[in-house]
């Protein structure tokens, strides 16, 4: 069944701890609700054998939940589709953070309430304030106990109204203490524990400062929507940075309170990776972090740069960030002598953005094999290097010939292989068989008798040398080795890492254009990606990401082939050959991903031309049996008038000319549907939308109907909607004669109202109903439900009826009526003040 475009409204009772009475709040709200005529019933409640809770519950109506056998028992969860069913105004739904049964619908009951809002459905619920995603590691802190169950931030942020549900620490301690809440033999350990004075005070200071804000939401969206100006002032923006470490998760909550507190403050995640573009840092831990941060309604970037601090103030600067959130180095203090650290650096350089320096349980720890940088051996190790190897041999000389005169010729030896190997370390290979050829000279000139000559008169001391020779250079063979095979192995990470980003993008649908050239762009730090696809003898851009646009491949600064007519281009900055491979896989999946949205819109089109046939080869059954009926009657019925050889008395002619007459509006209306039916085929149906009143329009789609048949019942001070009055009657007067003809013996109900910036018209009958199976179906051209007889028409009149009401940018859906019947449900835009006189009466 197609469902309302209007999403329903969510109101949230929030508890300030467990116990102050959310879920009484909430049932104490149904009975008001209900004494007002208000259609809610219960999805699912928590009692917890509370007595006075349970008795709320006597007078409700309660949708029953749905059994799953988990673990050697029975649990009762919320049964969405029986709720979808029953389609109530509103459902009361307790717990929003819970988490489902295995096998559920949904993992969580907060997403079964968004299906619900989706519905139409307004859903009244409860949540505590130490569930909310963004508090968890404050509310284990403060009372030593980590929620299991938690509910992300902007879920309860996107409520329509929130209440919080307050109490004094000692009044709840009171009411735990009186047995109102647990068993006899748990009051003692929950007051010595969870329910002290102290974690009650700091729950209840939480729930406080977090609805503030919530408050300050609302008061920034008034000034918005009543244009009130004054003192103008700068939107908050947290940047907090990512290394890919544990301590991540604790860093992004503690961010996203700080956000929270700042009011309407934007959440801004950012990982520096190293080496080109390539990531480093845990994958595991930044995916599930990324996630973390989406979840907060924060969002993710990755950017590039050797230089963190320099990168993450530049990624701070051009995000217009008034905050950065670092985590306290997880270096050990003896690493600190080879620099200050990135927290300290970003602190001095910041100016006038905020730098907060985050404690957290790894901090001082040492950053592990995992998080140290891999080896690289640029141009700056290079350099190193070659200093090394020229100025340490002599440097070495001076120390040993002007401290040391007598350590012997073996341990001279070692000191210049220590140093071969150093240099080996540092600037690779060539700079250490530089470093070892000085050594073995300056050993020899030095330190070898007969002195200051390249002569050896032992050959003791000439193997010594030898030795010394060659294994300087093995090591620095080996030690060259293996730092290039150490800095492979974290390229290969890095893009092993970036394809598994690749293929879990595919996998989770992430396959438009815009949005896989946008991760080229933000994986290798470009300014811009583009898609180009030959059309004759110029380029075309498909799709791009970045600010900017190449026209052609000439101008990117780098171009990967894709085919014989797709060529990505790429422009920021020229990437080293190594990034080719990666690139390449992008680069055939953008390609795929162009032919599979052609292919789905060929398969558009080609499902459009089908449906075409479909229509035309029903239309054409339609013509040939539905149209004849009504001709053939006419026909009957002149040829008898005309006929000379009959004399018809003046009963038997009126019935004649009745029957004609009958026909020629069966045939009338016949056609009139099959034109508007073809118009909206075609797309040619172009409404001249205005603000009408409702009886501009009821009124005369009742010309037709007999006036004992409907009762109108539309409210004085309904505002006026945004329809096209023409094709809004016609609509309605297909709906209404329908609703007459098969709606049983007493008469069809219009009723009106205003929910939400829309108004919904009901045409309500008594008849048979129609299955729920069958409702989708009743919309569409030529559908005839029942038995009903092939002479009642070809089935047109609803499906005009909805491609009307969507047309004015309506919708129309069929629900059950309450106690049996059908009821058919225009939702219409408003279009301003109320009109008085919208059509109150009865016909």
């Amino acid at each position: 069944m197609r469902q309302i475009a209007t999403r329903g409204r969510l109101k949230i009772y929030l508890g300030a701890a467990p116990g102050v009475g959310k879920t009484y709040a909430m049932l104490d709200e149904a009975h008001r609700r209900l004494e007002r005529g208000a259609d809610l019933v219960v999805g699912h409640v928590e009692t917890y054998g509370r007595a006075r809770t349970a008795a709320l519950l006597d007078g409700l109506e309660t949708v029953p939940g749905r059994e799953t056998a988990h673990r050697d028992r029975v649990v009762t969860e919320m049964d969405v589709d029986a709720i979808l069913a029953r389609r109530p105004e509103g459902v009361l739904v307790d717990e929003l953070a819970h988490t489902n049964v295995p096998g559920s619908r949904n993992e969580k009951r907060w997403q079964d309430v968004e299906e619900l809002l989706e519905a139409g459905i307004d859903v009244v619920s409860t949540v505590n304030v130490q569930h909310l995603e963004s508090l968890t590691d404050v509310v284990e802190r403060i009372t030593e106990v980590r929620p299991q169950e938690t509910v992300p931030d902007e879920v309860v942020r996107r409520a329509d109204q929130i209440e919080l549900v307050d109490m004094a620490p000692e009044s709840l301690r009171r009411r735990l203490a009186h047995g109102t809440l647990y068993a006899p033999d748990m009051i003692d350990a929950a007051l010595a524990s969870y329910f002290r004075v102290g974690n009650l005070t700091a729950l209840r200071e939480l729930a406080l400062l977090w609805l503030a804000d919530r408050v300050d939401d609302a008061l920034a969206r008034y000034r918005d929507e009543k244009g009130i100006t004054g003192t103008w002032e700068a939107r908050e923006r947290i940047v907090v940075a990512l290394t890919g470490g544990p301590e991540g998760d604790a860093l992004i909550r503690r961010a996203a309170r700080i956000a929270a507190r700042a009011g309407r403050a934007d959440l801004v995640a950012v990982h520096v990776a190293r080496g080109k573009g390539l990531r480093d840092g845990s994958p595991e831990a930044l995916a599930r972090q990324r996630a973390l941060v989406e979840s907060l309604g924060g969002s993710y970037h990755q950017v590039t740069g050797d230089d963190v601090p320099k990168a993450l103030l530049e990624f701070a600067r051009a995000a217009n960030a008034t905050q950065i959130v670092l985590g306290s180095s997880r270096r050990s203090r003896w690493q600190y002598a080879f620099g200050p650290g990135v927290g300290t650096t970003v602190a001095r350089a910041s100016d006038d953005v905020d730098v907060h320096i985050v404690t957290h349980d790894y901090a001082g720890k040492g950053r592990g094999p995992a998080a140290v940088p891999p080896t690289s051996l640029g141009r700056g190790r290079r350099t190193a290097g070659w200093l090394l190897a020229l100025f340490g041999p002599p440097a070495l000389t001076g120390v040993l010939s002007a401290a040391v005169r007598h350590l012997g010729l073996p341990t001279e030896l070692l000191f210049f292989l220590a140093l071969a190997v150093g240099v080996a370390l540092v600037g690779g290979l060539w700079p250490a068989i530089v470093a070892a050829v000085a050594g073995f000279l300056l050993v020899n000139w030095f330190f070898t008798p007969p002195v200051h000559t390249l002569t050896v008169a032992h050959l003791e001391n000439a193997l010594a040398l030898l030795v010394f020779v060659t294994v300087a250079v093995a090591v620095s063979t080996v030690v060259d080795l293996a730092a290039r095979r150490s800095s492979q192995a974290a390229r290969a990470r890095s893009e092993a890492t970036t394809l598994s980003m690749l293929a879990t993008s595919v996998l989770r649908g992430e396959d438009a254009l815009p949005e896989l050239l946008e991760r080229v762009r933000e994986t290798f730090g470009l300014s811009s990606v583009t898609l180009l696809e030959r059309s004759g003898d110029g380029w075309a851009p498909v799709a791009s990401a970045g600010p900017e646009t190449c026209a052609r491949p000439g101008d990117a600064d780098v171009t990967v082939q894709v085919s014989d007519t797709l060529t990505l281009a790429l422009d920021g900055r020229v990437l080293p050959a190594a990034d080719r491979r990666v690139l390449a896989a992008f680069a055939y999946q953008a390609a795929a991903a162009l032919d599979r949205q052609r292919l789905a819109e060929e398969a558009k089109e080609a499902r459009r031309l089908a449906e075409g046939n479909r229509i035309r080869t029903a239309l054409l059954a339609a013509v040939s049996h539905d149209l004849r009926t009504p001709l053939a009657s006419i026909k009957a019925g002149v040829s008898s008038l005309r006929s000379p050889d009959v004399r018809w008395d003046p009963e038997d002619e009126a019935e004649l000319l009745a029957t004609i007459e009958e026909s020629a509006d069966r045939l009338d209306g016949l056609v009139a549907n099959l034109l508007d039916m073809s118009r909206l085929q075609t797309g040619v149906v172009n409404p001249l939308a205005r603000t009408v009143a409702l009886d501009e329009v009821i009124q005369p789609a009742l010309a037709n109907v007999p006036g004992d048949q409907v009762k109108i019942e539309v409210p004085d001070d309904l505002p006026p909607v945004v329809a096209d009055p023409g094709l809004l009657e016609r609509s309605l007067a297909n709906v209404i004669e329908n609703a007459v003809r098969h709606g049983g013996p007493e008469p069809v109900r219009v009723t009106a109202s205003e929910h939400g910036g829309m108004v919904e018209l009901r045409v309500t009958d008594r008849g048979p109903g129609v299955p729920d199976s069958a409702k989708s179906r009743m919309f569409e051209p030529f559908q005839r439900l029942g038995d009903r007889p092939r002479g009642s028409g070809v089935g047109l009149g609803l499906a005009v009826a909805r491609g009307f009401a969507e047309a004015v940018g309506g919708d129309l859906h069929a629900e059950d009526t309450p106690g049996g019947g059908l009821t058919m449900v225009f939702a219409l835009p408003t279009g301003g003040s109320p009109v008085v006189g919208a059509g109150k009466g009865e016909t």
